[in-house]
């Protein structure tokens, strides 16, 4: 099983980190040691001073696909959650600042929370609303209408290069409003005021 995971897709989110906007989907992988265990709550790693949180939808593939044409592409998913991809900032900007790689800041154990599924067919996928609260604020708020690259854009780019397999997360991007998470954080995501996930940071 991989976690496939979409970069700078929301335009806001791109400006909050100062990033520069690019032309091809930007994607990396999380290992499935990545995914927290359910029901445990999420560990500050000891090699981070800045975790940050990143709500996203995120998609279950449903069958194996390669070279998926993007007309296509809405067949290879019938189900969705949310989730956050919990990123060790510090470590991320002094590794982009080298021109290295961001798996350990990005890729680390516990740094994948899944919420719950549910069936795709209950909603309106081009206008889905999803959000995180912390503490019980809202402090993510965004909508696939505002993705720069939608789900079957996502799923059809990551298929030429990568197969697909039944099982496989696909995160497909983050809105603006990452911050830091501290100790006795308590994390809710919802996507459409339906609560998915519940995560303690310890």
């Amino acid at each position: 099983m991989k976690i496939i995971c979409i970069g700078r897709n929301y335009a806001d989110h791109i400006k909050e980190l100062s990033n520069s906007f690019q032309k091809e989907i930007i994607f990396f992988l999380k290992p499935e040691t990545a995914i927290s265990i359910k029901g445990q709550p999420f560990f500050i790693p000891d090699f981070s001073n800045n975790i940050e949180h990143e709500i996203e939808i995120i998609l279950k593939i449903n069958k194996v696909g390669k070279f998926i044409q993007e007309k296509y592409a809405h067949k290879y998913f019938e189900e969705i959650s949310v989730g956050i991809d919990f990123t060790a900032r510090d470590l991320q900007n002094n590794l982009k600042k080298k021109g290295l790689p961001w798996e350990a800041a990005k890729s680390f154990d516990g740094s994948a929370t899944i919420g719950t599924f549910i069936k795709k067919d209950k909603f309106d996928i081009n206008n889905l609303n999803f959000s995180l609260k912390k503490n019980g604020i809202i402090v993510q708020n965004g909508n696939s209408k505002s993705m720069i690259n939608n789900f079957n854009k996502v799923i059809s780019y990551v298929s030429n290069f990568i197969t697909l397999k039944k099982g496989d997360i696909i995160f497909t991007g983050t809105p603006s409003g990452v911050s830091t998470v501290k100790e006795n954080d308590v994390l809710e995501g919802f996507l459409e005021n339906i609560k998915l996930f519940e995560t303690k940071v310890i």
